[in-house]
């Protein structure tokens, strides 16, 4: 079968969701048409220019770029269906009605393209059903796909398969959906709600109901159920308000509508509860209505009081005690949650027990295997770990004979007894339900590998479940050189056929900061690289790619030494960032996540960037009161010469302007797409959609950079703005700051920067090297480490993680 290209799609629904699918598919450089019911009045494709400008004021945004939103192409049903035909992949969005979907899948059959794929965004309609109204020619075309809510940034997608649905059909969607559009697929079999959504928000109501069983506040029991309980820091009732209380009610009424006591026996927890029922009456539908299960009021966040049907005062947490209990390992956190006095203790214990009881009961109806259960709940929920996963992590048999005892007092929300499974044959002999050989397939009753497509041979640490025995990139391949900072390795010897012999180094540190140790360890990794490699990459395995100087370990230094052993720190810096540009081979930094002062640094001093779309990059040292001081200043000025010199433009300061903007502004781009309108990026990086192929693509760049040629540019002065472009900066400052816009330390701080990136005291158009604005740099960064002002913001940084504003 030949390759399945999808050079444009076609989204069918121009409503909330339908409208992000195509912004996303926008992102991903995917040419897209946008469907919607004719207008009634004034243009016909009203309907859908309306939501596509709507796009631009959503938060978060659903587009990288907001202009990008000009790139989606507006269509109505009556004038343009011919379209269709032009389009490899069509997805239907439209409202959740059965009939109106029927009747749209009509309308349009005659126009589909005979290679098409058609597949509907539901989230919980019987993927089946809606087959059957669709011509014989389309049915083995034809599948269920689920995205999740904002689809730009949750990473999981349903794929569902009706009898009729060619699997070579769902091996393309799912291939494109994995690398085009940078998701993790899970496909799901054709019940209510599918996966996610069915054990999630069963686990959301079992969890209400446990909430009223032993009488805790939500503010509480978010706390509880945030991020202490390795879950989404939203916990439970902020995630419902962020959801959309209507949305998550419409879920639920899917359970109802579509299950009963013999096909689900915790079906009588699904009703609806009382204070999700009376909020939405009142017309508090959460976030997006302003009130929710909280309300803010000013700066203080309120919550919702059922009995009184008002608002209180909120913020009360969790007893210290589960605090500790949750740090413990799982086998020893379960058990004492399960003997805990105390209700929270206790209601910790339940909604675990819960969770773990449904997913075993339905993973045979609703999965193929246990994989595919716990990847949708950390992909769709947030969580660090699945049902099983954590089940397993604590011992499998002990905590299923606890689960046994609870449902046989009547402890739990259902009588059914745990599966056959659990307690004999392959799943108890393994202590799990994931293995090496794979995981649980209760219809085969065997372990079951991971889907093997090509797709997922580019993603060389493919995420990984508890106790599946992959790789980890901690320790895979071979290492060159290991320490408390770094690690210089290359992979294994089975990958050098695909990747060449390319050096990898990653930072060890916490948040990968950039202390003395990393700064020595890149070095060392560039020696190594030219003496033996046709590359090194900087890829670090997981986010962020780097939060900058560790200001932690400098600190110390200057106590001691003062002033001149900043200076010393920041020189060491930007003599690296010049060794990793001057360099023998090709850098490569392969970001993923933020890239922020110094991470960003490192970033544009390499030879070459490759960047996972969720990524954010900037210069932000204003916001601890100092000037970015490893390169960051000279690397605008250098870029602001380069850019002029490829035009008719003789007057440097227009080039300059944006650059010194992001930089005092603190500016972050908040996808690599904006990143790369803030000039951190180039036209020649690569922007990889799904961030488990960054290393793949790194890797390769590198070696095809090598392979090609490639030698490090000239090191050459270049032309800086001088005293009169930092005259018209400064007086722009000035109004600024007499304005009331900007502090006065603000105004210090710009006007440093202005004076970096003009390259000082000089006449316009002086040319400068890199060492010269360097110098600048260090001058400004340690002036303004020791400014009272500046001490003030840092230690605010450090101890609360936000910035001061003096």
């Amino acid at each position: 079968m030949s390759r399945f290209q999808v050079r444009k799609v076609a989204v069918l629904g121009a409503g909330v969701m339908g409208a992000q699918i195509a912004a996303h598919l926008v992102n991903v450089k995917v040419p897209v048409v946008l469907f919607d019911l004719p207008a009634k009045e004034g243009p016909k494709n009203g309907i859908v220019t309306k939501a596509i400008e709507n796009l631009k004021k959503l938060k978060p945004a659903p587009l990288g770029v907001a202009d990008d939103a000009a790139l989606i192409q507006a269509a109505n049903y009556e004038e343009n269906l011919s379209l269709l035909g032009e389009c490899d992949l069509i997805i239907e969005a439209i409202a959740e009605r059965m009939d109106w979907k029927l009747d749209l899948y009509k309308k349009i059959a005659p126009h589909v393209a005979k290679h098409a794929i058609v597949a509907s965004n539901t989230s919980g309609l019987s993927i089946t059903k809606l087959s059957e109204a669709l011509p014989e020619a389309i049915k083995p075309r034809f599948c269920g796909i689920h995205f999740f809510n904002p689809p730009r940034y949750m990473y999981l997608v349903e794929l569902i398969a009706t009898p009729t649905t060619q699997p070579a059909i769902l091996d393309q969607l799912e291939t494109f959906v994995t690398s085009g559009l940078g998701k993790g697929v899970v496909r799901a079999k054709d019940t209510p709600n599918f996966i996610a959504n069915r054990v999630g928000i069963a686990g959301m109501l079992a969890t209400m109901k446990e909430v009223e069983n032993f009488g805790l506040s939500y503010d509480v029991v978010d706390d509880l159920t945030g991020k202490k309980l390795g879950r989404a820091s939203s916990g439970t009732f902020r995630t419902a308000d962020v959801v959309g209380l209507d949305t998550m009610a419409h879920v639920i009424k899917t359970l109802q509508d579509n299950l009963d006591e013999k096909s689900d026996p915790f079906y009588a927890s699904f009703g609806t509860p009382a204070v999700l029922k009376t909020l939405i009456e009142m017309g508090h539908l959460g976030q997006k209505s302003k009130a929710g299960f909280y309300k803010k009021v000013g700066r203080d966040i309120l919550r919702f009081d059922l009995e009184a049907k008002e608002y209180v005062p909120g913020g009360q947490k969790s007893d210290a005690v589960y605090e500790r209990m949750l740090k413990k390992p799982a086998g020893e956190r379960l058990k004492l949650l399960r003997n805990a006095e105390g209700a929270q203790g206790r209601f910790l214990w339940a909604i675990l027990r819960n969770s773990f009881h449904y997913a075993a009961v339905h993973l045979a109806t609703i999965a193929e295997t246990a994989a595919d259960v716990d990847l949708a709940m950390r992909w769709g929920f947030g969580m660090k770990q699945g049902p099983f996963e954590l089940w397993q992590e604590a011992g499998w048999l002990e905590v299923a004979k606890m689960i046994q005892e609870d449902i046989d007092a009547g402890k739990a929300l259902s009588k059914a007894p745990l599966p056959k499974w659990v307690f004999e044959g392959p799943v108890a002999k393994a202590g799990g339900v994931h293995t090496p050989e794979g995981s649980f397939n209760p219809t085969t009753g065997k372990f079951q590998p991971r889907s093997q497509l090509p797709v997922y041979g580019i993603q060389y640490f493919r995420e990984s479940l508890r106790g599946d025995g992959s790789a980890d990139y901690k320790t895979a391949g071979k290492t060159l050189h290991e320490d408390e900072a770094i690690r210089i390795w290359t992979l294994d010897e089975n990958r050098e056929a695909v990747t060449g012999s390319v050096l990898i180094a990653s930072i060890k540190s916490k948040m990968h900061a950039i202390g003395p140790g990393v700064v020595e360890g890149l070095v060392r990794a560039v020696e190594l690289a030219e003496a033996d490699y046709q590359g090194l990459v900087i890829w670090s395995g997981d986010e962020p790619f780097s939060v900058g100087a560790d200001l932690q370990a400098t600190l110390p230094a200057f106590m001691v030494a003062g002033v001149g052993a900043i200076e010393g720190a920041e020189q060491e810096m930007q003599q690296m960032m010049l060794r990793l540009r001057y360099a023998g081979v090709p850098v490569i930094s392969a970001v993923r996540g933020m890239a922020l002062g110094g991470g960003c640094e490192l970033a544009v001093y390499s030879a070459r960037r490759v960047v996972a779309m969720e990524s954010y990059i900037g210069l932000v040292e204003v916001g601890v009161g100092l000037v970015p001081g490893a390169g960051g200043l000279t690397y605008i000025a250098r870029r602001a010469a380069e850019n002029m010199a490829t035009s008719t433009g003789k007057d440097l300061l227009p080039f300059l302007t944006e650059g010194f903007t992001a930089a005092a502004m603190a500016k972050v781009g908040t996808s690599a797409l904006e990143s790369r309108k803030l000039g951190y990026l180039l036209d020649s990086d690569i922007i990889v959609p799904n961030k488990d192929e960054l290393l793949y693509t790194a890797l390769n760049e590198a070696r095809a950079m090598y392979q090609g040629g490639w030698r490090a540019p000239h090191r050459r002065p270049f032309p800086v703005a001088g005293r009169n472009g930092l005259a018209t900066i400064r007086a722009q400052l000035v109004n600024m700051r007499d304005g009331g816009f900007i502090s006065a330390h603000d105004f210090h701080i710009a006007t440093l920067i202005a004076e970096v990136v003009c390259g000082g005291d000089v006449d316009a158009g002086s040319l400068v090297t890199e060492e010269y604005l360097m110098a600048l740099e260090r001058k400004a960064f340690c002036s303004l480490i020791v400014h009272p002002k500046t001490q003030e913001r840092i230690m605010g940084m450090l101890n609360t993680g936000k910035p001061v504003r003096n």
